[in-house]
């Protein structure tokens, strides 16, 4: 055991230099799907999410995940009911979807504050979105925007 001491604080530095890439995400595979206070349906539901709403793992019980979402807000969610497809939130009041990853481009739609988005391709600085609700697909601005 004294071997390992000195390597410690080097596994905790590394450990805590992932990058945010490596965290990993989820999304509400189902129509909607209950977030509970605890791992197992004897926990209260504290609120209802809708298919595509993206969540980050933060801790793992069994087939439960603690999950963080994009208010920061911490729930558990039973992972069958999950899936890897990668969607996005809105996370300021209101986002233009343009049709080109410029601002200068055409605005197609907008999106609200807590709206989900499908992801269908990354940029450093834009994402390429489909709005279900709105029918549009283009591009938003990814600091407007949390999830994947």
């Amino acid at each position: 055991m004294k071997r390992l001491s000195p390597l410690l604080p080097w596994l905790a530095a590394a450990a805590f230099a992932l990058p945010a890439a490596a965290q990993t995400m989820v999304s509400i595979a189902r129509p909607e799907v209950n977030l509970r206070a605890g791992a197992g349906t004897q926990h209260d539901a504290l609120w209802v999410v809708s298919q595509g709403y993206p969540l980050q793992v933060i801790g793992r019980q069994g087939q439960w995940l603690k999950v963080r979402d994009f208010e920061n807000d911490v729930a558990w969610v039973y992972r069958p009911l999950t899936g890897h497809t990668p969607h996005h939130v809105v996370k300021v009041q209101t986002v233009n979807i343009r049709s080109a990853p410029s601002t200068d481009s055409r605005i197609l739609g907008q999106a609200q504050y807590g709206e989900i988005l499908r992801t269908l391709e990354k940029r450093p600085s834009w994402v390429r979105v489909h709005h279900e609700d709105a029918g549009v697909t283009g591009w938003v601005a990814r600091r407007l925007l949390w999830g994947w």
